[in-house]
């Protein structure tokens, strides 16, 4: 902090501490400037200081200490108004209205004095000649609260009907004030409409649209819309995370999670502002805030997680239960002294109705990562009631009847089967089907329990089925890892039953089901030996493997190929054999056949009523068809997979499938759907617990797409939730560094300049390392235009003199030549540094005339070449013309815009050369010579500068917006010139 001695030192003072965060550590600093002022002795100081104290009392959470420093400036007022200047009493007169509010806002403070301070508020304004659209507003304030709607409307009316002169609240407050009454009132639609400008960023201000972003959650949620709610949440939340004034907001955020699904993130809301809890300056915000906590620890109670551990005022450990008594304790009895003050029971109610509010959105997944849903948890086991014995007749005939169709949940069906039956005496068929099943549900840990079911078959009298289980036991032995093993025990089931189907002792789908496990073994030689053997080209061993493969392939494929029953175990059959085909045809690199059994494969699951068989096809066949260049067949595929899986895809499944969607679409320029197949896969890769590894890719694609969108807050929100858990070993650094990237890219655009240079810095360093250095030059370019942009021109020096070399070492010329330009610019605004920056500029054209001299025949990069050039003379003309306005010397300017002109008159010369391809970059350097010859004396050569450019537009078309403007500024340099003249 710099030692205030003098009335410039304080201001300097106050303006930085009006840059700091909200915050108690802001307010101490006010406090000690104001003794500061006292010292100085100087009556406006003082003044000066007192509203800045108000100012940040005011956006703080100690917003009641306002009105002590208020009060002492009426009082100085009253007694001395000349000690004012013009801003200082128009500063006045505005902050009577955060009294009013302030008042509201402190339920120790008397109704009578609330409405006597309007009657004060009313007598002021119109002493000092002001409208009363300011007063009106505050009285509809107080009447709102009130909840008289007979005075609140016509105070309402009245507002609206007054003139906006200088004391009224911006547009943005207006509006936003004037939505939430239509809101208040059950008119969603009309709150909406009022805020959209707002929304749309027509009106803005230090707290806008923070607070109507806030606002507008729940009534989005209400008309159903939304997905605007979701970006409403990601972009607003960001704006209020580090206002402390804005409590009430942040409870809208807390709120409008608590009311879709998002729980988890709802508390992990609350822990980021454990000061709320307690703060009691703002005592209406405090009542926000417990109101929704109340409703989230309900919620959470009343679905099973009362005992769970949650954020809560600091001091001691809370249970959601706990936490929920406390705070409606609080929250109502705040309210009740507000009603006492009130002579109401308004405030209550509302409160109550706030509380008592029920989930709008079963789920609505938000893209960023937060812990998975809050669920309740396992019921303790208890002495079961007493229930009828199951129908075990019954529940065999339905697993049966299920597997027979091939149901997703017949291993379900079956498990019931299996508790029922236990202790019961069956006969050998059903002992047979329950161990059958069983072993399918162990997978490779089921042979031995297969050769039971097959003991069991042959018992029953169903050798085809013994077989059949014998060749289960056998290919289980082969997900095992041991397929030679496998291939041994199978082949006496396949003899065996090809004898007994010849003999017609058994039938095609028992037969089918022995060539099947064959096929499968022999497949996972395939499958698990090394795709060079067996790729095209390969060697003898692999060539054998593929060959064998497919004989049993088709073999079976004789078998079931053509069968035209309704038996859709045989139809599975003929789908997976032609898979299998694929596949081969994939080892041996015939893609396109493979497409083509893939597509027939999935084609036949559909046919036989079986889609959810066709998904796992459905998606290999959309790699395929990706990597051939096919991205409308690959999309076909994949939105045909989510389609037939549907419910029954587990959540890991959909996640892939999703995500490989949205990348699919995002390649064709498609980003909005693309966007919404990234937030699904992200909201189910955190629903099969797979947040730090899928769900980081699909949250890292999820911000991108929405990058591409200009969609800047919801895509930031979403990139710095996936950063922490992306990571070089799992998912390479090149996605850590895009992410970087494409983060810094947000926050640039959102004004978050230091943030931006550290995320493009930290990217950079990443790619320091890396043989191709491109993105290194490009990531250190963009830190250095950061670094500017955030008023740190030293170190953005250094990063964009680090950039140059690398453009310099890549042979980038274009690179070299505008990080030289940056630099020059920087130099320009330092004290002394007009002769760098000349420098730096000059040694930019000259890269670009020695790049041109040793060009080569490429034609496309000469004249990219003759561009740069002709955009360093004009950039050089004008640093030079700034250079020459910051000196006093008369003819050092003139020579300064002498010299400026040279340059711009070079870059017309330069455009020219390039015809149409630069007409409106030579027109724009036309007008800038054009003003330096007026601002020289010579308006006979601007006007031909001025002519040049009309000339140039002749027969423009009228929607050529650049030829509209360049044809308004040239006129406008006609008519200058003609006033010149006519004064001379």
């Amino acid at each position: 902090m710099s030692e205030i001695t003098d009335f410039d030192s304080l201001r300097r003072e106050m303006a930085e501490n009006g840059e700091r965060p909200e915050g108690p550590a802001r307010n101490a600093r006010a406090e000690q400037l104001l003794t500061e002022a006292e010292r100085l002795g100087i009556p406006l100081a003082v003044i000066e200081a007192l509203g800045h104290q108000l100012k940040v009392y005011n956006y703080s959470s100690e917003k009641d200490k306002m009105f002590v420093p208020f009060a002492r400036l009426l009082r100085m007022w009253d007694e001395r108004p000349e000690d004012f200047d013009a801003y200082e009493v128009h500063s006045l007169h505005w902050v009577f209205k955060w009294m009013s509010s302030g008042m509201l806002d402190q339920p120790h403070v008397p109704l009578a004095s609330i409405e006597k301070w309007l009657g004060e508020m009313e007598h002021r304004y119109r002493l000092a000649g002001h409208s009363e659209r300011a007063v009106r507003g505050a009285e509809f304030s107080v009447a709102a609260h009130l909840g008289d709607i007979p005075r609140a409307e016509r105070a309402y009316a009245a507002w609206l009907a007054a003139d906006r002169d200088s004391m009224a609240d911006c547009h943005a407050c207006e509006l936003h004030e004037q939505g939430w009454w239509q809101e208040r009132q059950g008119h969603d639609a009309k709150a909406l409409e009022l805020w959209a400008p707002v929304l749309e960023g027509q009106f803005t201000c230090a707290h806008e649209p923070h607070a109507v972003l806030a606002s507008s959650l729940v009534p989005l949620l209400r008309l159903g819309r939304t997905d605007e709610a979701r970006a409403h949440h990601l972009r607003g939340f960001r704006l209020v995370r580090g206002m402390e004034s804005m409590r009430g907001a942040y409870a809208d955020h807390v709120e409008f999670c608590a009311l879709t699904g998002n729980e988890a993130r709802a508390l992990e809301l609350l822990a980021e502002r454990p000061a709320y809890f307690t703060d009691t300056g703002q005592p209406r915000s405090r009542l926000d805030f417990l109101s929704v906590v109340t409703l989230l620890m309900e919620r959470l109670d009343a679905v099973g997680l009362g005992e769970r551990q949650v954020p809560g005022p600091a001091g001691r450990s809370w249970t959601a239960r706990e936490l929920a008594a406390h705070a409606r304790a609080e929250a109502l009895a705040l309210a009740a002294r507000f009603d006492e003050r009130n002579s109401t029971s308004y405030v209550s109610e509302r409160a109550r109705a706030r509380m008592a509010q029920s989930p709008l959105v079963e789920r609505l997944p938000l893209g960023v990562r937060t812990a998975r849903r809050v669920s309740a948890p396992a019921v303790p086991a208890q002495a079961p009631a007493p229930v009828a014995a199951p129908d075990l007749p019954a529940l065999l005939a339905k697993a049966r009847r299920m597997s027979d169709t091939l149901r997703p949940n017949a291993m379900d069906a079956w498990a019931e089967v299996s508790r029922a039956a236990a202790g019961v005496e069956l006969d050998a068929r059903d002992r047979a089907e329950i161990a059958d099943h069983e072993a399918m549900d162990r997978g490779p840990e089921g042979a031995a329990l297969f050769e039971r079911a097959a003991e069991l078959y042959s018992e029953a009298g169903d050798p085809g089925e013994a077989l059949a289980a014998r060749t289960r036991a056998a290919y289980a032995r082969a997900l095992a890892g041991l397929v030679d093993e496998a291939l041994a025990a199978v082949e006496e089931p396949y003899d065996q039953v090809l004898a007994l189907y010849a003999e017609e002792a058994t039938g095609v789908r028992q037969t089918a089901s022995v060539l099947m496990g064959r096929a499968r073994i022999v497949m996972r030689r395939v499958l698990d030996a090394d795709p060079a053997d067996g790729g095209e080209g390969g060697g003898a061993a692999g060539a054998s493997v593929l060959a064998e493969a497919e004989a049993a392939v088709r073999e079976l494929l004789a078998l079931v190929g053509g069968y035209a029953g309704d038996d859709v175990r045989i139809a599975a059959r003929a789908a997976e054999a032609r898979a299998m085909l694929a596949e081969l045809a994939v080892r041996r690199g015939d893609l396109e056949t493979a497409v083509e059994l893939f597509g027939r494969a999935t084609a036949a699951f559909v046919e036989a009523g079986l889609p959810w068989f066709a998904v796992e096809y459905e998606a290999r066949l959309a790699g395929l068809a990706h990597h051939l260049g096919d991205i409308s067949g690959a999309e076909r595929a994949l939105r045909a997979a989510l389609e037939h899986g549907g419910a029954h895809l587990e959540a890991v499944g959909r996640a892939q499938l999703h995500l490989q969607l949205g990348e699919v679409l995002g390649g064709r320029g498609l980003s909005v759907e693309a966007a919404e197949h990234a937030l699904e896969a992200a909201h189910w890769a955190d629903e099969a617990g797979e947040s730090r590894t899928l769900g980081a890719w699909a949250r890292q694609q999820l911000g991108g797409f929405l990058l591409r969108q200009g969609r800047f807050a919801e895509a930031a929100e979403v990139l710095e939730s996936a950063l922490p858990d992306l990571n070089a070993e799992t998912h390479g650094d090149g996605a850590v560094v895009q992410t970087q990237w494409w983060l810094g890219d947000c926050l640039s655009e959102l004004g978050e300049h230091r943030a931006a240079a550290e995320r493009r810095l930290q990217a950079a360093e990443i790619a320091r390392h890396w043989p191709e250095q491109h993105d290194h030059a490009t990531l250190a370019h963009l830190a250095a235009e950061s670094l500017g942009a955030a008023g740190q021109p030293a170190d953005a020096d250094r990063a964009y003199a680090r950039a140059g070399e690398l453009w310099r070492s890549l042979g980038n010329v274009h690179g070299l030549v505008r990080s030289l330009r940056a630099r020059a610019w920087l130099a320009l605004r330092a004290e002394d540094g007009a002769d760098a920056a000349r420098a730096s500029m000059a040694d930019a054209v000259r890269e670009c005339e020695a790049a041109l001299g040793a060009a080569g025949a490429d034609e496309e990069a000469r004249q990219r070449l003759v561009a740069e050039l002709g955009h360093t003379h004009r950039q050089f003309g004008d640093l030079l013309a700034r250079s020459a306005a910051e000196d006093a010397d008369d003819e050092a300017i003139r020579a300064a815009l002498e010299d400026a002109l040279a340059q711009v008159t070079e870059a017309v010369a330069v455009f020219a050369s390039l015809g149409d391809d630069a007409l409106d970059s030579r027109t724009g350097a036309e007008l800038a010579a054009g003003w330096l010859e007026s601002d020289l004396g010579r308006p006979d050569r601007a006007t031909a500068h001025a002519r040049a450019v009309l000339a140039a537009y002749d027969g423009a078309d009228d929607e050529d917006e650049t030829a509209q403007e360049r044809r308004a500024e040239a006129g406008q340099m006609l008519q200058v010139m003609e006033e010149q003249r006519n004064a001379g």
